[in-house]
C-alpha cells in the first residue's frame, strides 16, 4: 500500500482534503475527474486496496460491483451522455482497483474510438475545472446519486 496512488487520494479524503470527493459508499469513493476533457469524467476508488475483482471476498465483491452500477447510472443522468465508457485499469502506482467512468459523446474525440485517442490532452491540467465548475459537477451528481441511493 506503500507509494499507492488511489491510498493516498483516499487519504486525503478521510483528512477532508480532497476537492473531487463526491460521496462515501459501503464499498468505496465517488470522486470527479481532475481534468474534465470528458465532462462529467468520475471514478469510483475501493476501499479495499486489492489489485483484481477476484481478490475480493464475494458478497464485496458483488456489493463493488453493483455500487459502481449506480454511480455509472447518477453519471449517466447528471450528464445526460450518449453513451457511458467503463473502465478498471492499473498500471504503476494507481494498481489499486478504480472504475473510470467517461460519459462519451459524439465527436468528444476526433475520430469515433476510446478517450485514449486522446493521450495526455485526456489528463491535460487546463481541462481541471474551476472551483464553481467542480462544486457544479459534484452537485448535478450528489443530486442523482441522492434519487438512486
Amino acid at each position: 500500500m506503500d507509494n499507492c496512488l488511489i491510498c493516498e487520494r483516499i487519504a486525503w479524503i478521510k483528512e477532508n482534503k480532497n476537492p473531487y470527493f463526491v460521496r462515501e459508499l459501503k464499498t468505496g469513493y465517488v470522486v470527479i475527474g481532475d481534468c474534465q476533457r470528458i465532462e462529467g469524467y468520475t471514478l469510483f476508488l475501493c476501499k479495499q486496496h486489492a489489485y483484481e475483482l477476484h481478490e475480493l471476498e464475494p458478497h464485496y465483491r458483488d456489493e463493488f460491483l453493483h455500487e459502481m452500477a449506480v454511480v455509472a447510472e447518477a453519471v449517466y443522468h447528471a450528464f445526460q451522455p450518449d453513451k457511458l465508457n467503463y473502465a478498471l485499469l492499473g498500471v504503476g502506482r494507481g494498481l489499486h482497483m478504480h472504475w473510470h467512468i467517461y460519459p462519451r459523446r459524439d465527436g468528444d474525440t476526433p475520430v469515433p474510438g476510446p478517450v485514449w485517442q486522446l493521450g495526455k490532452e485526456l489528463h491535460d491540467e487546463k481541462y481541471s475545472p474551476t472551483g464553481e465548475e467542480l462544486e457544479r459537477l459534484k452537485a448535478r451528481l450528489n443530486e442523482e446519486l441522492d434519487k438512486l441511493l
